[in-house]
């Protein structure tokens, strides 16, 4: 991450899903709540299209997906649901683009990752592209052309944004553990090498050389060790399923300048506990890594456990202004 450890990250943010499907009424909240690190909402209640996957299957450069009853299937052009995704992911850069004239500061844009595409996408003979190393390699370039092209957009409409790029991978740990399943569901498909996985995200973070690339998961074991060395400035993750064996790698890549978004805040609806309280559980894995509380403030972006997409407008404005508060606590007292 050394190129990108003079980047200035916000200390809050949202991790991209929001509940709803007004996209201005979206982008309003975003910008208003995080000043300083707003991101771009993504509002799947749209339907097919506004999804995580259909979403960034539109952004796929000559490779074209469409819905089937299964699933999105790679087919040979684009139909209405490619122009679909396509169409939202429009309407939702122009609510960005209103609420952020003359924005300067890091802007974060989320598309799924190429491990968690490939373990969702299907190919024509309905089998996920998972199971075929050479579709997984065309996915994760066309999907490199698709990022290429979607940042340079919204660096145009937002030229002052320093551009955090979020790959969604909740389907790693799968990946890894061959845990996908088959079509038919009574198999698994086998585990991909892990220097594979590495390398793919690594080309895929170099890529993007204007800024630095965030790596999210809101999975069980997350391979902190493994983002890091693929070139991961920050990964994302759900702190409440973080245990005690995951100390050493996230204190080595605290110490190697990797930042962590901390999702701490709940992504259900529930009553939540006072900024301070939300933070305390990363206070205490401060202490017992031995890091310096000094560090709190350069190394933690506070996030949502995961997407909001699944709770009322209510409580994502309640939890995302909560996510800022507790930030400004971990900021102005680390002990």
């Amino acid at each position: 991450m050394s190129e990108n450890s003079q980047f200035r990250f916000g200390t809050a943010t949202g991790v991209g899903s929001m509940p709803g499907g007004d996209a201005r009424e979206a982008a309003k909240t975003v910008t208003g709540i995080f000043e300083d690190f707003p991101f771009l909402p993504e509002l799947p209640a749209r339907g097919p299209g506004a999804d995580m996957i259909g979403r960034t299957a539109g952004m796929l450069v000559e490779l074209y997906a469409r819905v089937e009853p299964s699933g999105w299937r790679l087919g040979d052009r684009p139909g209405r649901d490619t122009k679909r995704a396509r169409s939202w992911l429009g309407e939702d850069l122009d609510a960005l683009e209103e609420f952020t004239q003359d924005y300067e500061g890091p802007l974060k844009v989320q598309a799924v990752g190429p491990w968690t595409l490939a373990a969702n996408l299907e190919l024509r003979g309905g089998e996920a592209a998972l199971s075929d190393p050479g579709a997984c390699r065309d996915l994760a370039a066309s999907l490199a052309e698709g990022l290429r092209l979607h940042l340079a957009e919204v660096q145009r409409r937002i030229p002052g944004a320093q551009l955090v790029l979020q790959l969604d991978e909740p389907s790693l740990t799968a990946v890894l553990r061959g845990q996908v399943k088959s079509a038919s569901g009574y198999r698994t498909h086998r585990a991909v090498d892990r220097q594979v996985v590495e390398q793919t995200l690594r080309d895929l973070a170099g890529m993007h050389t204007a800024g630095p690339v965030v790596v999210h998961s809101c999975a069980p074991d997350v391979p902190f060790a493994l983002l890091r060395r693929a070139g991961a400035a920050a990964v994302s993750f759900d702190f409440s399923l973080l245990t005690e064996r995951d100390d050493e790698t996230i204190g080595e890549a605290v110490e190697g300048g990797t930042r962590l978004f901390t999702g701490v805040v709940p992504g259900t609806e529930g009553p939540l506990s006072d900024p301070a309280g939300s933070v305390m559980g990363v206070r205490t894995l401060w202490r017992r890594l031995g890091l310096s509380p000094g560090l709190l403030a350069e190394a933690v972006t506070v996030t949502p456990a995961c997407g909001l997409a699944g709770v009322s407008p209510g409580y994502a404005r309640t939890a995302l202004a909560h996510c800022a508060r507790a930030a400004r606590s971990l900021a102005d007292n680390p002990e």
